[in-house]
């Protein structure tokens, strides 16, 4: 069975921190950088800056958000977000997109989580398996929420999403 991996990592202590904005929908995408560390893993060039075209994407755009399957295949994403301790947020969310920027096949969120906040550090883990197209954009978009579901602009210590497609999927 074939299988086609990309792996990214952000981290404030090694990237510019990330502002968090809220897109319309109330969630921030978030961003990865585009140089290849101990974690990044892209040999198919799925989060290449040249990917949906125009000029080259550049850190911290929205474009820098975006895994592009290279493949049609059964997708499984996972996610990892740890956010910075804020005592204001009672509730965090996290959800996986299809064309988050709304480019071209149409915005489609699927697997959205929400968990309050613990006693410790807010560290979560996700994971979502689905069908992905090659031409349709993945995101990872997060949120924090306050009371009357107020957006806080918490910032992000360390982020990491992944795709991974397997591509020899049978047909009856």
């Amino acid at each position: 069975m074939g299988l086609a991996i990309c792996s990214l990592k952000w981290d404030v202590e090694q990237s510019p921190p990330q502002n968090i904005d809220y897109d319309s929908d109330g969630y921030h995408l978030v961003r990865f950088p585009y140089e290849q560390d101990e974690e990044s893993y892209d040999p198919w060039k799925m989060h290449d800056p040249a990917q949906g075209g125009g000029d080259p994407s550049e850190f911290p755009d929205g474009r820098s958000g975006l895994i592009w399957p290279s493949h049609e295949g059964w997708g499984v994403l996972s996610a990892m977000v740890f956010w910075e301790p804020d005592s204001r947020p009672s509730e965090y969310r996290a959800r996986f997109v299809r064309d988050p920027l709304d480019a071209g096949s149409g915005y489609d969120s699927t697997a959205t989580t929400d968990s309050a906040p613990t006693g410790g550090g807010q560290y979560r883990s996700y994971v979502w398996q689905m069908f992905v197209h090659k031409g349709v954009p993945l995101g990872l978009k997060v949120s924090a929420r306050g009371r009357a579901d107020a957006k806080i602009a918490t910032p992000l210590m360390h982020a990491q999403f992944k795709l991974a497609i397997h591509t020899d999927v049978l047909t009856p």
